[in-house]
């Protein structure tokens, strides 16, 4: 009995019944009274709020497909000018979240904009407004969560496509297919389930998407939570959306991983895996292949990047108005709080799930895994729902002092909401990890006389190094860029460089929003630059 239910087993149930709660608290609103609202937007909004976000989802995931795979297959599969550089330079698309990619779209675009600054420098005065496209509206949303995301295909598309061996390419050329035949009949069929799994994981962000959505007034699913909430007091209504919303998300999670099953990560043939040799571009196809991937990087990336540098040295003033400082602290101390609560709790987690070996706590820890799946405005809201219940219902009731005030709108709540949010990075990022400590290492371990908490900081730890300092690279990126929590959860006036970068631009102050969202373009670029060489590991020559 003591094998399965230690102290390492009691911490691991914990902190999954304490992750699997706001999902509980989701679902159980579905049972709940709404007001009067709900029958209004039912009968007005609601059909909107669905369309509007199947119109998104479906647009995102087809620019998403054919940016990520194509430029996944040229740098895998060909060698062309700068085509090393590319394949680490295309995933800083990651370090420009799609609301300040709208930000960037919009301040370009717009009437005397950017643009329109730029003609008028090279041709004199003239009426350019009229010639200059805008996207706004859906267009507009499509266009920076699809730039914003497609880095999550090209990922695991190109990883896929660096471990198909020679042996499928010769089979290709024995059966005369062209380059592009034996691409679309052989190298995208063996990728399919990775591809599936970005497109999942791009499927998931986009229903997510809150601030890009917001910035263009698009009403979808995640912005009639935020407005059930914000506009109408109504925690109810918010949750009974939230709950369409994460069905919708679960049915999308659990086909990825019936995708996942059907991966193939090794190739049982006669002659083995051969290394696969890429094939020298020149002339013509040369350029092509040159321009395309160019071009998704400076679109990706350095287009809002330098938006953001015009906006910043043609209004310096905001520059010196920013607290640089006090935004740039905050941030460490919320990346640094997050990052060791998630990777002290997923270790605990891991190891209690390694020692005990109770399928019960092995379901629980599967369901806790699946916060990263839900909109971090679902996550807050629940948070705040459950609280409150808590609170009135337990706290209140045995004459204690209410405990809103500590875990709503404090560090406190906003660090648990990024851990629920969160711990699936950290946790299957661990898990990964020990998938290649043997159980052998640990039985040794105990016949040498080692306690399972010695083993646990002796062995594992030590072992675990590499794994750690990914998991907070990434935890850390994510926590930058995290806008909706953060805005809920925050403090009275305690900002980040996301939310002093989303008020600025709510309230029209695009130049404003500039040098913030500068800041933290720069800073996930940094963290991108130093995971990459984990991201891209394993897979290059």
């Amino acid at each position: 009995m003591s094998k399965f239910f230690n102290i390492w087993f009691f911490f691991s149930l914990l902190i999954s019944i304490f992750v699997i709660i706001p999902i509980l608290t989701v679902f159980s609103s579905f049972f709940e009274e709404t007001s009067n609202y709900y029958e209004l937007l039912k009968n007005t909004f609601l059909i909107e709020y669905i369309f509007n976000s199947s119109i998104l989802l479906i647009s995102v995931l087809a620019l998403t497909f054919i940016i990520g795979t194509s430029s996944a297959y040229l740098v895998s599969f060909f060698e062309f000018p700068f085509s090393n550089f590319f394949k680490w330079a295309l995933i800083l698309s990651f370090a420009v979240p799609p609301y300040i990619y709208a930000y960037s779209l919009t301040a370009f675009f717009e009437n005397y904009g950017t643009a329109y600054s730029i003609l008028k420098n090279l041709f004199g005065d003239g009426n350019y407004n009229q010639g200059i496209p805008k996207f706004d509206g859906m267009l507009g949303a499509i266009l920076s969560i699809s730039f914003s995301l497609f880095a999550y295909v090209y990922i695991l598309a190109r990883a896929s496509f660096l471990y198909q061996s020679q042996n499928l390419i010769d089979l290709g050329k024995n059966l005369g297919f062209s380059k592009f035949k034996s691409f679309y009949k052989i190298a995208l069929p063996s990728a399919r389930p990775a591809i599936v799994a970005g497109l999942s994981l791009v499927a998931m962000e986009t229903l997510a998407e809150f601030g890009a959505v917001d910035f263009f007034s698009i009403n979808t699913l995640t912005t009639g939570i935020y407005n059930s909430w914000i506009a109408f007091d109504d925690l109810a209504f918010a949750n009974r959306i939230s709950f369409f919303l994460l069905l919708f998300i679960f049915a999308l999670f659990i086909l990825e991983n019936l995708s996942r099953k059907n991966a193939r990560y090794h190739f049982n043939s006669r002659g083995g895996f051969k290394q696969k040799e890429k094939i020298k571009l020149r002339g013509n196809k040369s350029l092509l292949a040159f321009s395309f991937c160019f071009l998704i990087f400076f679109f990706s990336f350095l287009f809002p990047l330098l938006q953001m540098l015009y906006w910043t040295f043609k209004f310096p003033e905001n520059l010196f108005d920013l607290q640089i400082i006090e935004l740039l602290m905050n941030t460490i101390y919320l990346v640094t709080l997050s990052s060791f609560i998630l990777i002290l709790l997923s270790l605990i987690s891991n190891y209690g799930n390694r020692v005990s070996k109770n399928k019960v706590l092995n379901i629980l820890s599967t369901l806790s895994i699946s916060g990263y799946a839900i909109p971090g405005v679902i996550l807050a809201i629940a948070f705040i729902s459950f609280i409150a219940w808590f609170d009135n219902s337990i706290i209140k009731s045995l004459g204690f002092e209410s405990i809103k005030k500590v875990f709503i709108g404090s560090i406190l709540g906003l660090v648990l909401v990024y851990f629920v949010r969160f711990y699936s990075l950290a946790f299957n990022g661990i898990k990964s990890g020990y998938e290649k400590i043997n159980i052998s290492v640990d039985e040794s371990a105990y016949l040498l006389g080692y306690s399972k908490s010695k083993t646990f900081m002796n062995i594992h730890i030590p072992f675990l190094r590499n794994s750690l300092l990914f998991i907070i690279i990434l935890i850390s990126l994510e926590i930058i860029r995290e806008l909706p929590i953060t805005l809920i959860l925050r403090p009275f006036n305690f900002e980040t460089f996301a939310t002093t970068a989303y008020i600025s631009a709510s309230e029209d102050l695009l130049e404003a929003a500039a040098v913030p969202s500068l800041f933290l373009i720069l800073i996930a670029s940094l963290f991108i630059i130093i995971s990459s060489k984990y991201i891209l590991r394993d897979h290059d020559e």
